[in-house]
């Protein structure tokens, strides 16, 4: 009888292990879902955001080099349609081209249905 005690006790003492590796698996377990579900989010918006706010400066800047360019071809293709009380004329038209692209540009990102929004919303 003294044995089987002695196996009794020695199953609990496994069975404390057992419990420990356990817990210790379900720490690791819970540790890994909150990155999977925090971290790495989070990651993946900074990224967006990065990307976002480079494409968007970059876009910004093409298009004030591009109202520059047309500025100056209308400043100097022109000949002398634009002298006198006309010169203010290049400039008008060069803002009225940034001020629609601008617009053109809000009411795309500001649309209702973009391409793609529903691939992304699921069933």
């Amino acid at each position: 009888m003294a044995g089987s005690r002695g196996n009794a006790r020695g199953s609990d003492r496994g069975d404390d292990k057992g419990a420990t590796a356990q817990l210790r698996e379900l720490r690791e377990l819970v540790v890994a879902y909150a990155k999977q579900e925090t971290v790495e989010p989070v990651k993946r918006l900074g990224r967006f955001l990065a990307y976002g706010t480079a494409g968007a400066a970059l876009a910004g800047i093409g298009v004030v080099l591009l109202s520059l360019a047309g500025l100056r071809a209308l400043q100097t293709e022109t000949g002398g349609t634009f002298d006198g009380n006309w010169s203010w004329v290049p400039y008008g038209l060069a803002l009225l081209a940034s001020g629609t692209v601008t617009a053109l540009a809000g009411r795309a990102v500001a649309s209702p249905r973009r391409r793609g929004d529903h691939a992304r919303r699921g069933p």
